[in-house]
C-alpha cells in the first residue's frame, strides 16, 4: 500500500476548497493509497518535471504530487491553474 503525506501548502488550500470537492478528494486519495495504479485515477507524470505527478478529483481540479519511494507527497490541489506550477 501507497504512504500519502499532505505538506502543510496542500493542507491549507484543501481547507479553501468548497464542501463536495473536499469529499471527492477524500474518496480519490483512498483508492489512489489502496490501489495506485486503478485505472479510473488517470493519474499521470507531469511533463518538464522531475517526479512530479498530477491526480484528477474532478473536472477542474488536480493533486499533485511527489513520488519518493513508495509514498506520494501531496503538493498542492486546485483548478488546472496549479498545473502552471505544481
Amino acid at each position: 500500500m501507497l504512504h500519502i503525506e499532505a505538506t502543510e501548502k496542500f493542507i491549507k488550500l484543501y481547507r479553501k476548497l468548497p464542501r463536495d470537492i473536499q469529499e471527492r478528494t477524500q474518496k480519490t486519495l483512498e483508492l489512489f493509497q489502496k490501489d495506485p495504479a486503478y485505472p479510473s485515477l488517470c493519474h499521470k507524470k507531469m511533463s518538464g518535471q522531475e517526479n512530479i505527478y498530477e491526480l484528477p478529483v474532478s473536472q477542474n481540479y488536480r493533486i499533485t504530487y511527489q513520488k519518493v519511494g513508495n509514498t506520494a507527497y501531496l503538493r498542492k490541489i486546485g483548478t488546472h491553474d496549479l498545473l502552471q506550477h505544481p
